[in-house]
C-alpha cells in the first residue's frame, strides 16, 4: 500500500501549531494554555485547531515527538564498540538541550517514564533497538529492547522531574554507560 502524501498546507498548519505551543509553555505550564490562547497566536480559528488534533495534548505530544526522535537517533548515533567513558555527542546535546521545555515535556513524561510521551519514546525505542539487535544477530533481541527503552525512558522521566540529581552531562554519562551494561550483559 501506497503512503499518501502529506498536504503541505496541513503540514504548515500543524507545524504553527507546535510552535505556538512551545511559545505558550515557555511561560507557563501546559495545564493553563488554554485552546483561545494557543489559536490566537498561531493565527488560525479554533475549529481548525480540532480539525487537526483532539485536544491540547494530542498537539503536546506531536510538538514533542520530535524529542522522541532526536532521542532515539542520540541512542544509535554510535558506530563499532561503544565507549564506557564517552557517550555520542548526539546524546550529550539532547540531554543538553532537553531543560530548555523541562515543564511541558515533565507534564507528558511522568516519573518511571510512563504518560502519552513516555509510550511514544517506549514504542520508537524499542521498535529501533529491537531491529538493530536483530540486524547483528544479537540474541534475545526483543528482551534487550525492552530493557533498553523501558531504562531510558524511567531515567529521562525520573531527571526531569528532578528524582535524579544530575546536571545534564553527570545524567548522560550515567545513562550512557547503564545502557552499555544492559547490551553486555550474557543471555543463554
Amino acid at each position: 500500500m501506497t503512503a499518501v502524501p502529506e498536504d503541505p498546507r496541513s503540514e504548515r498548519t500543524r507545524a504553527r501549531l507546535r510552535a505556538a505551543l512551545l511559545e505558550e509553555c515557555a511561560s507557563g505550564p501546559l495545564d493553563k494554555v488554554g485552546v483561545a490562547a494557543l489559536v490566537r497566536r498561531a493565527g488560525v480559528g479554533r475549529a481548525t485547531f480540532y480539525v487537526h488534533y483532539a485536544d491540547l495534548e494530542a498537539l503536546a505530544v506531536d510538538a514533542c515527538a520530535e524529542i522522541v526522535r532526536e532521542a532515539v537517533d542520540a541512542l544509535h548515533a554510535w558506530r563499532g564498540a561503544p565507549d564506557p567513558a564517552s557517550p555520542p555527542p548526539a546524546l550529550v546535546d539532547f540531554f543538553e538541550r532537553l531543560p530548555q521545555h523541562r515543564a511541558l515535556y515533565g507534564a507528558l513524561l511522568s516519573p518511571g517514564g510512563g504518560g502519552p510521551l513516555g509510550q511514544v519514546l517506549h514504542r520508537d525505542l524499542r521498535a529501533r533497538s529491537q531491529a538493530e539487535h536483530a540486524l547483528a544477530g544479537a540474541p534475545e533481541p526483543e528482551l534487550v529492547a525492552s530493557a533498553v527503552a523501558a531504562t531510558f525512558a524511567g531515567v529521562l522521566a525520573d531527571w526531569l522531574h528532578g528524582l535524579i540529581e544530575a546536571t545534564p552531562a553527570e545524567v548522560t554519562e550515567r545513562v550512557w554507560r547503564l545502557l552499555i551494561s544492559l547490551h553486555r550483559t550474557p543471555l543463554p
